[in-house]
């Protein structure tokens, strides 16, 4: 634990200054019928909005605009399949440096193409961690590019953390924070944020039933890594790793779990009430809400919509779409 470079709350104040002018500050919703049904006031932070479609442009643009001259001429290099890739991309262009990317062959072809389209350079491997590493290791050595971790990043984390300052300046404070946890990024940037700026603030996170490495870990009081995880909310697939399992395990108060089917209900019920696009990941908060009504009536209610990238010819409740059971 002590070898870590822990981000603090004075980290996510200059990531905000930084990055200000190059993200949104995204707006909040809200939902009469959402309230009525689950008994709790829900604000939900349209991070989905954001010009890649999530919320990884904030540490992505913090990490970007926080290098030197001599390292930026060299450019930025990561593994990512999906959003952290494209918002990557997206910041090295606001910047006007190279950015490097491996990813699986197997990732979607519309996640390549965002990658390609914001100036992204591709190397593909095999879907494999190992695979992955190898590759990772022969571009960071031929480019020189600075490796921007998805999540498990001190300026990743900080720049995550802007998130839940905007949402408590929004909504006048509330009671509860809740996100959805993968790799942990948005989860310790509000654990991160929230403990200085509302203690009072509880921490929750929410987890796909199918890929509940957090969840065993948070029980267990020990990192436990998830092997294949298999679930729609594709953007939640990764484990969390030690600076992340340093903020979950010390700040977050309850990690719940949505099955498959809880998830596309809940999404639905987003697309159909608040009227926006949300990706199956940042639908798990609610499903986890309408599952544990008890922990959440009566309470101000904040949930980070994490994204809004969807392949919509294969929507989770069409036919024969993968991974509904």
């Amino acid at each position: 634990m002590t070898h870590m470079n822990i981000p603090t709350y004075n980290d996510m104040l200059a990531a905000h200054e930084r990055i200000e002018p190059h993200i949104r500050r995204t707006p909040i919703r809200r939902s009469e019928y959402l309230d009525e049904l689950t008994g709790a006031e829900l604000f939900f932070k349209c991070e989905n909005f954001q010009e890649p479609g999530a919320f990884k442009i904030r540490g992505a643009c913090n990490a970007v605009f926080g290098l030197d001259e001599a390292q930026a001429a060299k450019g930025v290099a990561t593994h990512s399949s999906g959003n952290h890739a494209s918002c990557l991309s997206y910041a090295a262009r606001l910047r006007g440096i190279p950015c490097n990317v491996v990813m699986p062959r197997t990732a979607p072809q519309a996640k390549k193409d965002t990658v390609r389209r914001y100036g992204g350079r591709i190397t593909e491997c095999a879907p494999s961690t190992s695979a992955r590493e190898e590759a990772f290791a022969r571009v960071q050595a031929e480019t020189g590019g600075d490796f921007v971790h998805p999540y498990n990043d001190p300026r990743v984390i900080a720049g995550q953390g802007t998130c839940a300052r905007e949402m408590m300046e929004q909504t006048g404070g509330l009671d509860i924070a809740l996100a959805p946890i993968g790799g942990g990024g948005m989860i310790s940037g509000t654990c991160l944020t929230l403990a200085t700026l509302a203690p009072e603030c509880r921490v929750i996170a929410a987890e796909p039933e199918q890929a509940d490495d957090a969840y065993r870990s948070f029980r267990a009081g020990r990192l436990i890594a998830d092997d294949a995880p298999k679930t729609i909310a594709d953007g939640l697939l990764v484990p969390l790793k030690e600076l992340t399992w340093h903020f979950v395990s010390t700040h977050v108060s309850e990690i719940y779990t949505a099955s498959e089917r809880e998830i596309i209900d809940a999404m639905k019920l987003a697309w159909k009430h608040l009227r926006i696009v949300l990706e199956p990941s940042s639908a798990v908060p609610l499903a986890c809400i309408l599952k544990h009504p008890e922990a959440f009536r009566g309470k101000r209610v904040g949930i980070v919509v994490t994204g809004g990238n969807v392949d919509l010819d294969r929507l989770p409740w069409m036919q024969g779409a993968k991974g509904v059971t």
